[in-house]
C-alpha cells in the first residue's frame, strides 16, 4: 500500500473516532439545562410601596370673582406672603360706592331725627313733670278752700260770720276747682305732646333700622369687589392682570380665578399608588419623599391621609364618576406630610415616595425572581404522561391546582419545592416556610425559571452575562 493510501485511511480512522466522542459528549448532555443560582439567607427586610405625584400644600383657596368688574388693583404678586384679611386686589366700584356713600347719608338724616325726636320726648318729659307739680299744688289748694267753705258754711248757720264773708269762701272755692281743672287739661295736653313726640322717635328709629339694613347690603355688595386673604399663606398663582376683567363663573373659567393663596405651614406630598399596593398602605407610616427639581436630597414623611375613591389612570377622573364599565388600572390617591420642607420647594413640583408598609428582622428571604408557579399535575407525573389513563374530572381539576414555589439544587437536579412566602421588599421576599437557610435555589435566566420542568437535570452557570455587541 502506497503511502498517501495510508495517511488517508488515517485520517478518516481519526475523524471517524474523533466524531464519535463528540456525539457521545453530546448526547450525554442533551437534556442539561444551564442556569443561575442563588442563596436563602438572613436579613433585614422592608416592604416598600413606590407611587409618584406632586407636591401640594395641605391647604390651598382659589380666590375667584364675585362679581363682575375690571381689575384696578392687584395689592401682592406671585411669592409674596400674605396674612388672613389683608386686602389682595379691588375690582372696579364706582357704582357701589356711591350706594354705600348715598345710604350713609341717609342714615345720618335718620339719627338726626331720631335725636331731635328724643329731645322733643326729654323736653315733653320735663313739662309732664312741671304740670303734675301744678295740678298737685292746684288740687292741695282746693282742699284747703273747701275746708274753709264748709267751716263758713257752719258758721252762717250759727249767724257767726257775715253773709260777705262766707260768700268770699264760696268764690275762692269755685275759684281754685277752676285753676285745678285748667291744670289737668294742660297736663293732659301735655301727655298728649309727649306721645306724639315719642312715636316720631319710634318712627326715627325704625328708619334708622331700615337704612342700616339698606346700609349693610350694599356693603356687602361693595365687598364683593375686594379679594380679601381667607387664611395666612403665600401667593402660588397669579393669572390675572390690572386691567383685565374678572367674572364670575365656575372654576377653570377664564376670568374667574384671580389668585391662589396656599398655606405653606404644611407641605404635602400627594401621590397616586396601584390598586394593588394600596391595602398596605395606612395612615402614620414612614415615608421618603425625592423631588426632581431637588436632586440627591431624601426628605422625610408620614401618611396623613389614604383616599377611598378609585381614580381611572387614563383620565384622572373617579371611577364612580365614570358612565361606563372600566377594567383599566386604578389609582388611590396618598397624602403624605413632609416633616422639614426645604425653604426652596414649590407647589407643583414632581416627586416619588417610597412607603415603608412593613420591615422584618433577620428574616429568612430569597430572591424575588426565584418564586415561579407550577401546576400540580406537572410536579406529580415530573412531564411523564405517556400511556396513563386519563383522570376524572375531579382529579384533573385539582391536578390543576396552582402550587407556588422554587426550584431547589439537589446535585445535578433542580426540585421544585412549595414555599410560603410574607412581605416583598425590592429584591428579596420573606420566605415563612418551604426553605432553609443556605439552600441553593435557581433565579434566572426568567426564561429558563418559566420553563423549567420537576426534577430536570441542570448545570450551575453564574458566570455574568456578556452585554450585547
Amino acid at each position: 500500500m502506497k503511502l498517501k493510501w495510508k495517511i488517508v485511511i488515517g485520517v478518516i480512522v481519526f475523524a471517524a473516532i474523533g466524531g464519535g466522542t463528540f456525539a457521545g459528549i453530546r448526547y450525554s448532555k442533551r437534556g442539561i439545562v444551564p442556569v443561575q443560582t442563588g442563596r436563602v439567607m438572613r436579613q433585614d427586610l422592608a416592604a416598600i410601596v413606590t407611587a409618584s405625584g406632586e407636591i401640594k400644600p395641605r391647604n390651598y383657596v382659589n380666590i375667584g370673582a364675585n362679581s363682575i368688574g375690571r381689575i384696578t388693583d392687584i395689592l401682592v404678586k406671585e411669592g409674596d406672603r400674605v396674612r388672613k384679611g389683608q386686602l389682595l386686589a379691588k375690582l372696579e366700584s364706582i357704582q357701589p360706592q356711591a350706594d354705600v356713600s348715598a345710604q350713609n347719608a341717609a342714615l345720618s338724616a335718620a339719627q338726626a331725627d331720631s335725636a331731635g325726636s328724643e329731645a322733643a320726648v326729654k323736653a315733653a318729659d320735663d313739662n309732664l313733670l312741671t304740670l303734675q307739680a301744678s295740678v298737685e299744688r292746684a288740687q292741695a289748694d282746693l282742699e284747703r278752700t273747701k275746708v274753709d267753705f264748709e267751716r263758713a258754711g257752719e258758721l252762717i248757720k250759727s249767724k257767726l260770720i257775715a253773709q260777705q264773708e262766707y260768700d268770699q269762701k264760696k268764690t275762692l272755692f269755685d275759684a281754685q276747682r277752676a285753676a285745678v281743672r285748667e291744670a289737668e287739661t294742660r297736663l293732659a295736653g301735655a301727655r298728649a305732646s309727649r306721645e306724639q313726640a315719642a312715636a316720631q322717635l319710634g318712627g326715627a328709629q325704625k328708619r334708622i333700622a331700615q337704612n342700616q339694613a339698606m346700609l349693610t347690603r350694599l356693603n356687602d355688595v361693595l365687598e364683593k369687589h375686594y379679594s380679601i386673604a381667607p387664611l395666612d399663606g403665600m401667593v402660588t398663582n397669579l393669572p390675572m392682570r390690572v386691567g383685565e376683567t374678572a367674572v364670575t363663573g365656575i372654576q377653570n373659567t377664564p376670568g374667574s380665578l384671580i389668585m391662589t393663596i396656599a398655606d405653606m405651614s404644611l407641605i404635602t406630598a400627594e401621590v397616586k399608588v396601584d390598586e394593588t399596593d394600596i391595602v398596605n398602605v395606612t395612615l402614620d407610616q414612614k415615608a421618603d419623599i425625592t423631588i426632581d427639581a431637588i436632586p440627591n436630597r431624601v426628605f422625610k414623611g408620614h401618611v396623613i391621609e389614604i383616599g377611598n375613591t378609585a381614580i381611572l389612570r387614563s383620565t384622572g377622573l373617579a371611577a364612580s364618576q365614570s358612565t361606563i364599565s372600566s377594567q383599566e388600572a386604578k389609582d388611590f390617591k396618598v397624602v403624605i406630610a413632609l416633616d422639614n420642607p426645604p425653604d426652596e420647594i414649590r407647589p407643583g413640583l414632581s416627586c416619588t415616595s417610597k412607603v415603608t408598609t412593613a420591615t422584618r428582622r433577620n428574616v429568612l428571604t430569597a430572591p424575588i425572581q426565584a418564586l415561579t408557579v407550577r401546576q400540580k399535575g406537572d410536579l406529580e407525573s415530573n412531564g411523564d404522561s405517556k400511556g396513563a389513563p386519563p383522570p376524572s374530572a375531579a382529579n384533573a381539576k385539582a391536578l390543576k391546582e396552582e402550587i407556588q414555589g422554587v426550584f431547589v439544587i439537589d446535585g445535578e437536579k433542580a426540585v421544585f419545592r412549595k414555599v410560603e412566602t410574607g412581605i416583598t421588599g425590592a429584591i428579596d421576599i420573606e420566605v415563612l416556610s418551604g426553605l432553609n437557610e443556605g439552600d441553593q435555589i435557581v433565579t434566572g435566566s426568567f426564561k429558563v425559571i418559566r420553563t423549567l420542568r420537576n426534577q430536570a437535570r441542570i448545570k450551575v452557570d453564574n458566570t455574568p452575562a456578556k452585554p450585547e455587541g
